[in-house]
């Protein structure tokens, strides 16, 4: 039996030469890591239940990301499985105690699934009402088809401009960084580039500060040096209050002050995606101060950012891909992790991972093949990564694109080339990612937005096996027919995928 990995996955890789933490990261001896709180908000299982019935499905958007905000104190949640009442206390920024008082609750570890409990939480302010950018800016949407990332930063006589980092010996410019950050967490790169002007004028300040060289965004921790680590922390807090705000289960920001802080109904996914990031170590003053200062900022570099709206992202007529397991035929694969993060905990639950049948190949390279589940043309094949684009046109922020994870370099499919389904992707491995144990991580996205593996409109179904969560990121079941399948680590009959 082997320990697959269940954390965070870690970007460190650029076109083929950054190796990344990336899809499914490691717990240490089959272990648990500690969350922060910050996480834990993006990764809750909870659906709040406010009045006005709006729905948001765990790990992605609805098709009209907006909603109604119920006064804090009268909100409700209904106990689903693998909720426990610490979840639920993070997640709506209230304390066990409260909720045990509220509910008249002896015992905070016998919930019942479908109670429903009262939330009392008290917020002393409401955030701001400002619609700061579209959607289609905070992910890597069609919006930027036409964007050439290295030909802006060209533009700029900063630091950025002349940057160069070096990882596992492969040295990388700063537009690279940025254009990989982009892609793989589907994070917008314009917001990136702004972000990196407004913490340490990156863009137009040739020289930094020491401390700003090593901290570009601002985000001083132990371990988090460098450019293409800074990138990563923003585009996953980025990711965090995006799908946090779109599935409804972020709800209120804690400053370093003390504040917490509510959002106002008013704004959109993308806007609050920005006010979770600069949350990060602020006061209320700095956080209102930064909100405003990335605006002129943006302005200042790209123009009006609603020029760039595309809308709706998910159209309400949209059919989700027939798909294929993405194995060939007559081979039988292991089903070791139901819906879990695209990329990254803060991405929406868009991915299932996959192992052959060669008993205890740790990191070895199978020999067996990943195939394509649908025809598509291959964008981006490089650092364990293949993007492969269903609607053709070259672009991964337009239509439908599936993400195949840890394909190993030899063997890999190239860039360009055109699939039919059951065409050779790669072999399985650890590459592009901390895993210790080689496997397929297989996910979605369309316009550039992670779709959940469960979604209720549009749930993965490959040949016939629909899948579905258990509320805990990692678990889950794929079911077809009367036969149901479990996520488990190991090679049993509970987990066999026959193709």
């Amino acid at each position: 039996m082997f320990n697959h990995a269940r954390f965070q996955q870690q970007f460190l890789a650029a076109f083929g030469m950054l190796v990344m933490l990336a899809a499914c990261g490691p717990a240490a001896s089959g272990g648990s890591v500690p969350i922060p709180a910050s996480t834990l908000l993006a990764l809750t299982t909870l659906t709040p239940v406010p009045p006005s019935g709006a729905s948001g499905a765990p790990g992605s958007p609805t098709p009209h990301p907006t909603r109604s905000m119920p006064e804090m104190v009268s909100t409700t949640h209904t106990v689903r499985p693998g909720d426990t009442l610490t979840g639920i206390a993070t997640a709506f920024g209230t304390s066990v105690d409260a909720l045990m008082a509220a509910n008249g609750l002896t015992d905070p570890n016998q919930l019942v699934i479908g109670q429903t409990l009262a939330i009392p939480v008290v917020t002393a302010v409401t955030g701001p009402d400002s619609i700061l950018i579209p959607d289609s800016e905070a992910v890597y949407s069609p919006a930027f088809t036409e964007f050439d990332v290295t030909a802006a930063v060209a533009r700029h006589p900063g630091w950025l401009n002349t940057y160069s980092e070096t990882v596992d010996d492969h040295a990388m410019t700063g537009a690279e960084l940025v254009q990989m950050t982009a892609l793989q967490y589907s994070v917008g790169p314009r917001v990136l580039l702004t972000l990196l002007e407004l913490r340490s004028q990156a863009l137009s300040a040739p020289e930094l500060a020491p401390e700003m060289e090593t901290y570009p965004l601002g985000y001083v921790r132990d371990n988090w040096d460098g450019l293409a680590a800074q990138l990563m922390w923003a585009a996953g807090s980025l990711n965090t209050g995006f799908y946090g705000w779109w599935n409804e289960t972020l709800w209120t920001l804690d400053l370093a002050d003390g504040t917490r802080i509510q959002f106002s109904p008013a704004i959109n996914a993308g806007t609050a995606a920005l006010q979770h990031l600069f949350a990060e170590g602020s006061t209320y003053e700095s956080w209102k101060s930064e909100l405003q200062t990335f605006s002129e900022t943006y302005q200042k570099l790209w123009g009006d950012p609603f020029n760039y709206t595309v809308d709706p992202l998910l159209p309400s007529d949209l059919t989700a891909p027939t798909l294929t397991l993405p194995w060939p035929t007559g081979e039988t694969w292991y089903f070791t992790s139901g819906p879990h993060g695209g990329w990254d905990s803060g991405s929406a639950w868009a991915a299932l991972d996959f192992v052959t049948g060669e008993r205890n190949l740790n990191c070895v390279r199978s020999s067996q093949w990943a195939t394509a589940a649908a025809p598509g043309l291959v964008v981006v094949s490089e650092g364990g990564m293949v993007l492969e684009d269903l609607d053709q046109d070259g672009a991964v922020g337009t239509g439908w694109v599936l993400l195949y994870m840890h394909m190993a370099e030899e063997g890999r499919v190239a860039p360009g080339t055109l699939l039919e389904t059951g065409d050779s992707i790669g072999h399985p491995s650890c590459e592009g990612g901390v895993s210790n144990a080689s496997h397929l991580h297989f996910a979605r996205r369309y316009n550039g937005i992670w779709i959940a593996a469960d979604h209720p409109q549009w749930p993965m179904v490959l040949d016939g096996w629909k899948a579905s969560s258990s509320g805990t990121a990692y678990d889950g079941t794929l079911s077809k027919g009367g036969l149901v399948k479990y996520a488990e680590e190991d090679w049993t009959v509970r987990n066999a995928i026959p193709h």
